[in-house]
Formats: structure tokens, C-alpha cells, sequence
């Protein structure tokens, strides 16, 4: 019971959606950070300087740091979830059998060389009468 239990849980938790949608979840909360880091280090030191140009500026390279900081954050949260998708894709893949190549559907007229279904016993290119296909 408890087996099947931890089976269910597996095929439910490595099925791709619900990677996608996790990896959707973590990259907009890191990407929320920096939206909030534009507004808070860009545009609201912008907005309270406006009255108060003539009285000398708001310690931008401090905030352009520490906007730098979120933005490297971003990145890093970015590529850790990247290797962490990569690995668990191949994980997936490990497990999975390589399809067999389908049967053809078409041989070589021994005569004109010319592409001819398995069935025919004809030739429709140069009309020779076509040995017995052995696979």
C-alpha cells in the first residue's frame, strides 16, 4: 500500500506539468523581485527627487548596486532551476526505451533502381517484373 502510495506520488510529481508549472512559480517570484527593485531603486527615487532637484540628487549608485544584486539573484535563481529541469528531463529519459525503426514501406527496383512499394510486383518505372521482397 505504502509502495504504491510512493509510485503514485512519482509519476504525479515528475509528470511535466507540474515541473512547468513549478519552475513558472519560483522564475515569476525571482522576476517579482526585480520588477520590485526597478520601481523601488528607479522610478521612486525619480518620483521623490522631483521636488527636490535643486537640493542635489538620492544616492543612485547605491541603489544601481543594489538593483545589480536582485538582477544577478534573478539570473542565479534562473540557472539553478535550468540545470535542476535539465537533470530531471534526463532522469525521465533514462527510464525510456528507444522506439524500433518503423518496417519500410518501399525497396529498391533491382533494375532502374527506382523507389517501389514493398506489394509490387511491377516495376511502374520501367516495368520489370520485380523478384519476391524478402525483409
Amino acid at each position: 500500500m505504502f509502495k504504491k502510495l510512493i509510485k503514485e506520488f512519482k509519476e504525479f510529481a515528475l509528470k511535466g506539468n507540474v515541473i512547468d508549472l513549478a519552475v513558472g512559480v519560483i522564475i515569476g517570484a525571482a522576476f517579482g523581485k526585480v520588477v520590485t527593485a526597478v520601481i523601488d531603486i528607479f522610478l521612486q527615487p525619480l518620483l521623490d527627487a522631483l521636488p527636490k532637484l535643486e537640493t542635489g540628487g538620492t544616492g543612485f549608485a547605491g541603489s544601481l548596486l543594489s538593483f545589480l544584486g536582485v538582477l544577478v539573484e534573478f539570473v542565479l535563481t534562473a540557472l539553478v532551476l535550468f540545470a535542476i529541469i535539465k537533470a530531471v528531463n534526463a532522469a525521465k529519459n533514462l527510464n525510456k526505451k528507444p522506439e524500433a525503426p518503423a518496417a519500410p514501406t518501399t525497396r529498391e527496383c533491382p533494375f532502374c533502381c527506382s523507389s517501389v512499394s514493398i506489394k509490387a510486383t511491377r516495376c511502374p518505372h520501367c516495368t520489370s517484373v520485380l523478384p519476391e521482397y524478402k525483409p
